[in-house]
C-alpha cells in the first residue's frame, strides 16, 4: 500500500473494513477486532492511529511478533494476518497495518480465560455474534449441516410412509422394511440422514421432514412458499391471489410415474399457471398461444429455491411474487461461501442442503451437472423472449427475476 492510500484510509475514518488502534491496545481487544474481520468480509487494523484519526505512531517492541503470537494463542482456529509497517507516515511516526482476509475456517473465536467468544464486524464496531449468526457461519463453513439436525417433537409417524415407500420402491428401486418394522425403518432413515439419533430416540431430521413430512410446517414454520399475484407491476394491498403453499417437497407418484398427490414444487408451478396469461403469436397464418414463462425455466427456478435456501432462517418463507410484467422468486439467506452472481452465471455449483439435492436428483428435479442457471434459466429465457433473467444477491436473500 502506498503512503497516499494509507493517508486516505485514515482520513476517511473507521468503517466496516477499517479499525484504528493504538499499539498499546490489550491483546484481547485486538484479537476481538481481528476475529470480527475474519468472520465477516475481512478488513484492516491500523496500529498507531487513535480513534479520531490522529497518528500517534507505534512504539511497542517486536510488534509484528506480538501480533502473530496473539493470532496464534488468542484466536481459534489460529490465523496468520498480513503485516505491513509504514515508516514516517508523519515525521517520526510509523503505522502498522494488520490485514485480515475473510477466514476460510469460519467461525473464528477469541479465546480469553478459557472462554470462546465469536465476534462479527457490524459497521465500525465488532460485536458478539448472535446464535443465528453463529449457526449460519458454522453452516457456511461446512462444519454444520443444518438439515441433519433433529426436528424436536417429531417422530417417525410424522413422516409420510406412503411417500417413503414410493421413493424406495419406484424411484430408487430399493427394498424397504415392512410397515410394522419400525426399528427397520428407523435404521434405514438414519443411514440416509432422514432421521437421526437424539439420545435414545430416533427423530426425523429437518431434511427428512422437508422432503417427506406429513405436515412439515407443524415443526418447521419456514417449510413453505408464500405465493402472491399482483394485478400491476408493484406490490399492492389489492392482490389477485395470496396463498401459503405448504406440502412436503416431494410428490406422491403412481407406479407408472403419474402424480397422485402434488408436492411443494408442483403447488408453486400450479399457482403460476393459474395466475399468468399466455401470449399469442403467429406462426405463418396460424395463431399459437405461448406461456408467459417457459415451464422448464420455472421448474428450475422453483427447484433451486427449495433446494438451496437457508432453512436456518426461521422467520421467512420463500417468496413467489407474480406481477403483470415479471415473476420473482426470493430465497431467504445469502449465497454461501464464495458464490457470487457472476460465478453462478458462469456455472458455479454449490449445495447448501446436500441431502435435499441428492433426493431431488433421484426424482430428476435436479440433473448431475448442477448448473441450472447457466444451462437452463439463462438460455431458456433468451430463447423464449430474448430477455436476460435478473439475479439479485443481498446480505439476506437471493432473488431470481424473470421478465414476462
Amino acid at each position: 500500500m502506498q503512503k497516499a492510500e494509507l493517508l486516505d484510509l485514515i482520513h476517511n475514518g473507521e468503517n466496516s473494513g477499517v479499525e484504528f488502534k493504538l499499539d498499546a491496545v490489550d491483546n484481547t481487544d485486538l484479537a476481538r477486532e481481528i476475529v470480527g474481520f475474519a468472520n465477516f468480509m475481512g478488513g484492516m487494523v491500523l496500529l498507531g492511529v487513535a480513534d479520531d484519526g490522529t497518528i500517534a505512531g507505534v512504539t511497542r517492541a517486536n510488534l509484528e511478533e506480538w501480533v502473530m503470537e496473539l493470532c496464534r494463542v488468542k484466536i481459534e482456529p489460529p490465523l496468520i494476518p498480513y503485516y505491513e509497517l509504514h515508516r514516517e507516515v508523519e515525521p517520526g511516526k510509523d503505522v502498522a497495518i494488520v490485514r485480515v482476509l475473510p477466514g476460510p475456517s469460519k467461525p473464528y473465536a477469541r479465546v480469553h480465560h478459557h472462554r470462546r467468544t465469536y465476534f462479527i464486524r457490524v459497521g465500525s464496531t465488532s460485536r458478539e455474534a448472535s446464535r443465528d449468526e453463529l449457526e449460519r457461519m458454522f453452516q457456511d463453513s461446512g462444519r454444520l449441516h443444518y438439515g441433519a439436525k433433529p426436528a424436536p417433537g417429531a417422530t417417525l409417524a410424522d413422516l409420510d410412509r406412503r411417500r417413503l415407500k414410493n421413493y424406495f420402491a419406484h424411484v430408487v428401486g430399493q427394498d424397504h422394511p415392512a410397515d410394522d418394522d419400525l426399528a427397520g425403518w428407523q435404521r434405514l432413515l438414519i443411514n440416509l440422514e432422514l432421521m437421526t439419533s437424539a439420545g435414545d430416540l430416533a427423530v426425523p431430521t429437518i431434511d427428512g421432514l422437508l422432503l417427506f413430512g406429513r405436515q412439515p410446517r407443524r415443526f418447521l414454520p419456514q417449510a413453505g412458499i408464500r405465493a402472491i399475484a399482483y394485478a400491476g407491476t408493484e406490490p399492492d394491498y389489492a392482490v389477485r391471489a395470496d396463498q401459503d403453499l405448504k406440502a412436503p417437497i416431494l410428490p406422491l407418484l403412481a407406479e407408472n410415474g403419474d402424480l397422485v398427490e402434488i408436492g411443494l414444487i408442483e403447488q408453486a408451478l400450479d399457482f403460476i399457471n393459474r395466475n399468468t396469461e399466455p401470449g399469442a403469436h403467429l406462426v405463418g397464418a396460424r395463431r399459437e398461444d405461448r406461456p408467459a414463462y417457459p415451464v422448464a425455466v420455472l421448474r428450475e427456478v422453483i427447484v433451486n429455491a427449495v433446494a438451496h435456501r437457508d432453512y436456518a432462517v426461521v422467520g421467512a418463507d420463500i417468496l413467489l411474487a407474480v406481477y403483470a410484467d415479471r415473476l420473482e422468486v426470493t430465497s431467504p439467506g445469502r449465497l454461501p461461501n464464495s458464490a457470487t452472481v457472476e460465478a453462478l452465471k458462469a456455472g458455479f455449483r454449490y449445495a447448501r442442503n446436500q441431502t435435499l439435492v441428492n433426493v431431488l436428483r433421484d426424482y430428476r428435479y435436479v440433473d448431475f451437472r448442477g448448473m441450472g442457471i447457466r444451462h437452463k434459466i439463462i438460455p431458456g429465457m433468451r430463447a423464449h423472449n430474448g430477455t436476460e433473467p435478473d439475479l439479485l444477491a443481498t446480505e439476506h436473500n437471493f432473488t431470481v427475476r424473470l421478465w414476462s
